[in-house]
């Protein structure tokens, strides 16, 4: 591999860090900050790989908020832009704002509608991820290998994980009685 490689590989590598303890924290945080410029009746929780304790993770503080509907979202958009948020995500399936420092991402913050809300695979994911260590394992390897992947340039680092998303979802989802569904959404 050359220079080129090398220098590719190390900026991958340094996508995934060790599990910082203050996350709980910084999830806390943005969760008060989007009730504070939103709806304070929101109820939010801590998603993705940063609510995994031990979890290597990139380190951008996910949520799931819970609204209404998209008319509900749309009342506090302004409020939210004006705070900081921005809309910035290709999902297709429900609104999304993120939140920058420095240019670097540092929040996103997704919004599902309450008749969706015990359907919605991030929470059910995160849920089966602290509940099975095995498969939050099975899953820290896969972020590590997608990360290499991206590297080579074989797949993107969300391309190369999701199979193993898509596995432990389903397994979730069936011991729930649910339904399959696509978990992918962009």
């Amino acid at each position: 591999m050359g220079s080129d490689g090398r220098g590719r590989l190390l900026t991958m590598a340094r996508m995934l860090v060790a599990y910082d303890s203050s996350w709980p924290e910084q999830f806390a945080a943005a969760a008060d900050h989007l009730r504070a410029h939103g709806d304070p009746e929101w109820v939010i929780e801590h998603i993705g790989s940063t609510a995994i304790p031990g979890m290597r993770a990139k380190p951008i503080i996910d949520l799931a908020v819970r609204i209404m509907d998209v008319v509900d979202f749309e009342r506090h958009r302004a409020g939210l832009e004006n705070a900081g948020w921005r809309q910035g995500s290709a999902v297709r399936s429900h609104p999304v704002m993120i939140r920058e420092s420095g240019g670097v991402r540092t929040h996103i913050a997704h919004f599902f509608a309450a008749a969706d809300w015990d359907a919605v695979n991030q929470r059910i994911l995160r849920d089966w991820l602290l509940e099975n260590p095995a498969d939050a394992d099975r899953y820290r390897h896969a972020k590590c290998d997608a990360v290499a992947a991206a590297a080579r340039g074989t797949a993107t680092y969300n391309e190369a994980k999701a199979p193993m998303i898509q596995e432990i979802v389903d397994r979730a989802r069936a011991a729930r009685g649910m339904p399959w569904v696509e978990v992918s959404d962009k």
